[in-house]
């Protein structure tokens, strides 16, 4: 009988998880494979945005579905062409770490849960792509960062307008003084809502209202259209709390911003209206998008006083902004790079969330 020590099953495990790592390496280097997703939540955008999205991808691909709900979870699989071994629940996601097929975890459920899964995902060694907002807190993004460092995995934060093609010119022409000297940014967005037992009116899931759901694509375009960060907020919160939707949530909230140029922005969210507008004023022109951050159908122009050219751009990085977004990521996964909308771009929303909520409550200017 063979004498087996500790020692050797140490280095025989070590061994093993070194030869998985290696495999799974080139596996991910291959340009010929494409990168699978698992996409964890099939709800709306997951299952009616994101998945229908792989046909216009280059380096992405379907390759497994998490869900609570089964018999959903195996429709969606077969229509997909995906196998018995490609559906997960909840309970038993962890197990798809065996799963070679796997690369990456699209985290596309309620603000609430994205940081378990998120977690959870790189503890299971695959890279993560997660929804916005990246979570309910400053500490559960910070939780979120840590956890894909230690285990060596990319991070990267849904924000698909940095892969859309009218936002992207919009940047562009006002980085290369198109309106002159930037002065004045205002964004409003905003929809009815209008089922009260949605979870996004559900504290406990959403972590807040219009502000968490919507008006995370005013305070983002705030930042990329200005390319600088916040240095105050002031805050004003209209919520009538006598309708059932809004018992646990806010309605509207209207932020003012300062920015160290000296440049004021003024952005307001809201769940009982609908508008979905970006303006950045310069001191020799403007650049406006109505609908600005919509699925299909932006509109642009340009002018001194109004709305005197529209602008059509040239296309974005990927043949939708979606493709592009999940595409970006293979590549940052291929050339060992960081993501352009990583953790820290979630995370520095995320504050700037806390401070906006601070100064709702406080009713005073937040200096950040």
């Amino acid at each position: 009988m063979t004498d087996i020590t500790r020692r050797d099953v140490m280095a025989g495990a070590g061994g093993l998880a070194l030869a998985a790592l290696v495999s799974e390496s080139a596996r991910a280097a291959d340009p010929d494979r494409k990168l699978g997703y698992a996409i964890v939540g099939l709800g709306t955008y997951g299952l009616g945005v994101i998945i229908p999205q792989f046909v216009n991808c280059q380096h992405s691909r379907l390759a497994a579905v998490v869900s609570g709900d089964a018999d959903k979870a195996k429709r969606v699989a077969a229509q997909y062409g995906l196998p018995d071994s490609a559906i997960y629940n909840y309970s038993n996601f962890d197990t798809i770490r065996d799963n070679p097929d796997v690369d990456i975890v699209y985290v596309c459920l309620p603000n609430s849960m994205h940081a378990d899964f998120t977690i959870r995902a790189a503890k299971a060694g695959k890279h993560v792509m997660c929804e916005k907002p990246m979570a309910v807190s400053v500490a559960e993004c910070e939780a979120m960062i840590a956890a894909c460092k230690k285990a060596d995995r990319k991070l990267m934060i849904g924000y698909r307008c940095h892969f859309e093609a009218y936002n992207l010119e919009a940047i562009r022409l006002t980085r290369s003084g198109a309106i002159g000297t930037p002065r004045y940014f205002r964004s409003e967005h905003g929809f009815v809502q209008g089922d009260p037992s949605k979870w996004r009116l559900k504290r406990a899931l959403s972590g807040g209202g219009s502000l968490m759901d919507i008006g995370i694509y005013a305070l983002n375009a705030s930042r990329y259209m200005t390319g600088e960060e916040p240095v105050a907020v002031y805050t004003h919160e209209y919520t009538d709390r006598s309708d059932p939707r809004f018992h646990e949530v806010e309605d509207r909230i209207e932020f003012e911003l300062e920015f160290p140029s000296g440049i004021i922005g003024s952005c307001m969210s809201m769940y009982s209206a609908n508008q979905n507008h970006i303006l950045m004023m310069g001191d020799k022109g403007r650049v406006e998008m109505e609908p600005a951050t919509a699925y299909r159908g932006n509109r642009m122009w340009t002018g001194r006083n109004g709305r005197q050219d529209e602008v059509t751009p040239p296309p974005g990085p990927g043949s939708t902004q979606w493709a592009g977004q999940l595409d970006h990521l293979v590549d940052c996964i291929r050339q060992n790079k960081e993501p352009i909308t990583g953790g820290e771009e979630g995370l520095r929303d995320m504050r700037l969330i806390e401070a906006i909520y601070r100064s709702a409550r406080e009713k005073r200017r937040i200096v950040l």
